[in-house]
């Protein structure tokens, strides 16, 4: 005689429609959604504008390492370049150039934050982004900038650096 087993019946259902109810359950909006619909829509601006110069263009404008720097590129995309500068391996500063038609925020051109410059750096518009970082607009268009990453790398050094870019080459880059 064998006796019929309830539990082998029951687990597998259970099992079955706990599945199919957290299965169909709609999930919650990701935080990013709203974001990424705007930007995705006909007719929203490009990230990156159509005529920006390529990122690989500007590497060959960057300090050269030395005196116990070491330069490491980071990043390369199109308008936009970066390598950290270390020191006895640790992060001192990010340097970057960015070509400034593409970097708008609200609809204002990054290039607008010199306008009211009265400081420069080498003969070019220099601005102060908060306590961390020092920026320069070369040819009315390319944004050399320097962070600091370290409290020891201070506002002179980061002048320092940006003088050590190869700002007149960089003004000479065709558009």
């Amino acid at each position: 005689m064998t006796v019929f087993n309830w539990r082998r019946v029951i687990a597998p259902l259970l099992i079955s429609a706990l599945l199919l109810v957290t299965g169909c359950t709609p999930k919650a909006p990701s935080p990013y959604s709203q974001a990424q619909q705007e930007s995705t829509q006909k007719g929203a601006p490009p990230a990156v504008a159509k005529n920006a110069t390529q990122g690989s263009s500007f590497n060959k404008f960057f300090p050269k390492p030395g005196d116990g720097y070491e330069r490491v590129f980071t990043q390369e995309k199109k308008g936009f370049s970066e390598a950290k500068l270390k020191k006895d391996g640790k992060d001192v500063a990010m340097l970057a150039i960015s070509d400034a038609t593409s970097d708008v925020t609200g609809g204002v051109s990054a290039a607008k934050k010199f306008e009211k410059s009265t400081s420069k750096i080498a003969g070019y518009p220099a601005v102060d982004v908060g306590a961390t970082q020092t920026a320069v607009l070369v040819a009315d268009r390319y944004q050399v900038k320097v962070i600091s990453r370290s409290p020891s790398f201070t506002k002179a050094d980061r002048q320092t650096w940006i003088q050590r870019f190869d700002l007149a080459g960089l003004s000479r880059l065709k558009k």
